[in-house]
């Protein structure tokens, strides 16, 4: 979504001159004759983004809008980018001249009398759209195709409210379109198949990945995407976390190419607001009722990088630098006086626990790494060896570094062996009554002073503070899979922690080249508050057989830029894990939108828990 351009729905055409396919030749040779000429409704972002991409593909494209100015820019961006294009040896000069003579311009929409295609990408109004369809159903031909690039409203209701609805059906291209592959083709009830084939078929040739999705708000992307953005907003609006620290958090810890404040602004805060208004007339549920800061941004004018602020302030309109304003964090953030930690013990002997202590070792921390019996934790040391291995290997460390970390690294049979460690860190199994044993435990051989911290990624860290005696000296340090690799570390605060027990945690993330987040003791804190509700949502998607695990993955690929599908990273994390984590959200929370997709608990109860046991909702080869 981005802004669009708003056309003249006259039909005078004293003014307007006659459009035709063979006044500036036929397409080059070799290119398709099918949907040969396009209109294209709108020269907003979208619209000239879409013209782009069928101009230099060979098609005919009219383009239309009631605003010179969008006309006129819509022209030099096409000349601009197809000059970049010259300058990079991808077309020559006469490719970029012919490209540049198929693309015209209009006020009117008789000028897309002889399109075999029209593209609608006018403002998300429902009643503007309806007039701009109801105008071309006086100007085009009977076989014309008429598409509407919405991704909020009814392609069937717009469709029924047509002379020809048979004909009708949404193109919804992803921003910035020349791109993004993603290209989202939306039936209604009504929507002929021949005309389904026909813009697959363009989209194809124009080097898209087209889906066939059905007609509810959102589809597919959005639908999944809008509803996480959504939570993101509302988690800055309750001041759980900072607007930089919410960003990161799913930057950091999800791969993603953009945090969902930043990406609310680049979308646009009022398009987001009616998006969410239109998805959650249709769900009625309340993850998708517009956080109330989008309304009051939008109310204020401050709708993003199109207005110069939104979630963030900008070097100017339509700019993507950002400026320090009031709510940007001052320098001293991390200058608060902490406590020294020179030493750190790690409880665990499974993946993540040696991943930690690899991550301070590495770091020059002396560590003890201490597991239920001398064997385990000696085979954690092991593979924290083979992990350095791997790491001299690929030329990241020295062999000398190696040794050193390694001879860092003393494995102990026993937690007694904590009792002169500065910061004590669980990385146990994730049940409470296991992890309370050993915080009660620690209470008694760790030393006075020493900073106790779960690694937790879902159960309430005050539950594990309470173990002890000295509740203060306790907080979450919540690592990310592979630990050495991933860089983000949630910094987790209960009510009880000590000022300075928050300052050393941060002041380690530092030290070990982590990134630190700030984030209160809730459910989920920050990064699964928002992943699960998305991925729970993906599920739901199939169960109400909507789309295919293969069209989600892809859409959320090609359409946000995820590293993986939401099925892709179900599998991986294990479907048991998500359901856990699902079912302590739901807990906490209480909405309903938050219980976990029957689908998913029907999966695990029978054992296809993911990659681990070789069927989730793929099956996998076994190991």
């Amino acid at each position: 979504m981005d802004r669009k351009s708003t056309p003249d729905l006259s039909t005078d055409v004293s003014t307007v001159p006659k459009v035709s396919t063979s006044s500036t030749g036929s397409p080059p040779a070799g290119a398709p004759q099918a949907l040969a000429t396009v209109a294209v409704v709108g020269l907003g972002t979208m619209g000239t983004g879409i013209a782009e991409i069928l101009t230099r593909a060979g098609r005919e494209v009219i383009g239309i809008d009631i605003d010179d100015a969008a006309a006129r820019r819509a022209v030099a961006a096409l000349e601009a980018s197809t000059a970049r294009a010259v300058r990079r040896e991808r077309v020559t000069e006469r490719e970029r001249q012919d490209a540049l003579a198929r693309f015209r311009t209009f006020r009117d929409l008789q000028a897309a009398a002889e399109a075999d295609l029209v593209i609608e990408v006018v403002p998300e109004e429902y009643e503007l759209k309806r007039q701009v369809f109801t105008a071309l159903d006086g100007i085009v031909r009977p076989d014309t195709i008429l598409a509407t690039g919405t991704n909020a409203l009814s392609v069937t209701r717009l469709a029924a409210d047509s002379a020809h609805p048979e004909r009708v059906l949404g193109l919804h291209f992803f921003n910035p379109a020349p791109a993004m592959k993603l290209v989202e083709v939306v039936s209604s009830v009504l929507t002929a198949p021949a005309a389904v084939t026909a813009v697959t078929g363009l989209a194809r040739e124009l080097g898209k990945d087209p889906i066939a999705v059905g007609d509810r708000p959102g589809f597919v992307a959005d639908g999944l995407l809008f509803g996480y953005l959504n939570q993101a907003a509302a988690m800055y609006e309750s001041r759980y976390a900072t607007r930089a620290d919410i960003d990161a958090a799913m930057k950091l810890g999800c791969g993603l190419p953009m945090g969902p404040l930043a990406l609310l602004d680049l979308i646009g805060v009022d398009t987001a607001r009616t998006v969410l208004e239109a998805m959650y007339a249709a769900s009625r549920d309340r993850l998708h009722a517009p956080a109330p800061i989008l309304g009051q941004l939008a109310e204020a004018g401050l709708t993003g990088r199109k207005a110069g602020r939104g979630f963030y302030t900008y070097e100017a309109p339509g700019s993507a630098v950002t400026v320090p304003d009031e709510r940007t964090p001052t320098a001293t953030r991390d200058l608060d006086a902490g406590r020294t930690v020179r030493s750190v013990g790690v409880a665990g002997s499974g993946t993540m626990a040696s991943g930690i202590a690899e991550v301070f070792a590495k770091a020059g921390f002396q560590v003890v790494l201490a597991a239920r019996s001398l064997e385990k934790a000696e085979a954690a040391k092991a593979r924290i060896a083979k992990s350095l291995d791997r790491s001299v290997a690929k030329g990241r460390l020295t062999a000398e570094a190696r040794e050193t970390a390694l001879a860092a690294v003393t494995a102990a049979g026993s937690l007694e062996s904590f009792s002169d460690v500065d910061l004590a860190v669980e990385a146990v199994a994730e049940d409470l009554g296991v992890k309370q044993q050993l915080f009660a435990t620690l209470d008694k051989v760790c030393k006075p002073g020493a900073v106790l911290a779960t690694t937790t990624s879902s159960l309430p860290v005050v539950a594990c503070a309470r173990a002890t005696s000295r509740p203060q000296d306790v907080v979450g340090m919540h690592f990310f899979n592979p630990a050495p690799a991933m860089k983000l570390v949630e910094v987790v605060r209960t009510v009880l922690t000590a000022d300075d027990v928050h300052a050393t945690v941060r002041a380690v993330c530092a030290q070990v080249r982590k990134h630190p987040v700030d984030c209160g003791d809730r459910a989920g804190f920050i990064v699964n508050a928002l992943l699960f509700p998305y991925l729970n949502n993906a599920v739901k998607m199939v169960q109400e057989h909507y789309a295919t695990p293969d069209a989600i993955d892809a859409a959320m690929k090609l359409g946000g830029g995820y590293p993986m599908g939401p099925f892709e990273l179900l599998d991986v994390v294990g479907l048991d894990v998500s359901l856990a984590i699902e079912k302590v959200l739901h807990a906490e929370f209480r909405d309903p939108g938050l219980a976990p997709a029957p689908l998913l608990e029907h999966l695990v109860a029978a054992g296809c828990l993911g990659r681990k046991t070789g069927r989730g909702f793929r099956e996998y080869a076994r190991r």
